[in-house]
């Protein structure tokens, strides 16, 4: 990961004493101190990384494409490019612009660099083609819920036979001990890595209308209904879970 100023964003003080949290962007403050806070937010995030890359060193043959959708500063598309021949392309995406400017400059210590092709673009839009790899990492619960399923169902169109998806997201707990205990135990993780009290409530309120997660029941039956032919859990940490599924 890139590195950045501490995350300090839900410990300022608001506005107005009584105004209301902001909705969570991805904008120039949340860029700034990005890499500190999925570090300290996200269990298990420098794992999920290092491992997509080497999913895509598996996956990726020379010619081929992988697309990491949801780039944001380019942790996974680094991976990729790290553990991918000198012949594989590969395409980052996000919409926010704070996010992928300066890529490039990101990538530059990289042996490669120049075959990764930034594009600031909203996901739903861009366009998938030839793919033997595409990475959802942390993404698809910022899509509003009613468009996942066509998404989806656009990436599995547009990979080539033996193509897979990595998809990786934050899950809603069932109802009873068991989601209790991820629920409570992901706050103890943001509490051992130095988040006040007040920071962890703003947070929550922060993402409560932008992140919507879904259980793992819906997340996999959503991969059959787009056309996948199958897919395994391959990682989790609390409530973060990841996929591969392929055609």
């Amino acid at each position: 990961m890139t590195p950045s100023d501490p995350d300090d964003l839900f410990d300022r003080p608001l506005d107005r004493a009584d105004g209301p949290i902001r909705p969570f962007a991805f904008d120039a403050d949340v860029a700034r101190v990005f890499p500190d806070m999925v570090r300290r937010s996200v269990p298990g995030y420098a794992e999920l990384v290092d491992l997509a890359g080497l999913i895509a060193r598996r996956a990726a043959r020379p010619g081929d494409r992988c697309y990491d959708l949801g780039c944001s500063l380019g942790a996974v598309t680094r991976s990729i490019l790290r553990q991918t021949g000198p012949e594989v392309r590969l395409i980052a995406v996000d919409n926010a612009p704070a996010m992928i400017e300066g890529l490039g400059a990101r990538l530059a210590d990289l042996p490669g660099a120049e075959r990764v092709e930034a594009r600031c673009v909203d996901v739903q839009q861009v366009a998938i083609e030839q793919a033997a790899l595409v990475v959802l990492n942390l993404t698809l619960q910022f899509i509003p819920p009613p468009d996942r399923l066509a998404l989806l169902r656009r990436i599995r169109a547009g990979l080539i036979p033996g193509g897979a998806l990595i998809l990786a997201e934050k899950i809603a707990v069932p109802a009873d001990r068991g989601g209790a205990w991820l629920t409570v135990l992901h706050e103890d993780f943001k509490r051992a890595n130095g988040y006040s009290e007040l920071a962890i409530s703003r947070k929550r309120a922060a993402l409560e209308r932008v992140l919507i997660p879904d259980s793992i029941e819906t997340h996999e039956q959503r991969l059959t209904t787009a056309g996948f032919a199958g897919s395994v859990r391959w990682f989790q940490s609390l409530n973060f879970v990841a996929w591969l599924a392929w055609t």
